[in-house]
């Protein structure tokens, strides 16, 4: 939630000082993500991006291919007022086409 409701301070800020922007994962894995990184070249902010590890790096490790894999869904913490389903679709879709599918557990951050 902070990237997204306090991105613009975050670039107003850069533009002054050094700032660091850790994720969990990979870096680009969110388009949130790659929307900051894309504002700051337009900006002009220097980037240092620096990899991390993420699952869809480890999935080689298990001896699956990412080619025999499906969209990758978000299994997300329900709330009282919101409680998405469209991950089931997409999980059926990816069996019909005898494909795997990656799901992503929420975490929650305190």
């Amino acid at each position: 939630e902070f990237v997204e409701e306090k991105v613009e301070d975050m670039l107003e800020c850069a533009q002054r000082e050094d700032v660091a922007f850790l994720v969990v994962g990979d870096p680009f894995g969110a388009t949130t993500h790659t929307d900051l990184y894309l504002r700051c070249v337009e900006l002009k902010t220097p980037v240092t991006i620096i990899h991390n590890a993420s699952i869809m790096n480890a999935i080689g490790c298990c001896g699956l291919s990412l080619y025999t894999f499906g969209e990758t869904v978000s299994l997300v913490f329900f709330t009282k007022t919101w409680k998405p389903d469209s991950i089931y679709d997409k999980i059926k879709s990816n069996q019909q086409h005898g494909l795997h599918t990656l799901v992503l557990l929420d975490i929650k951050v305190k």
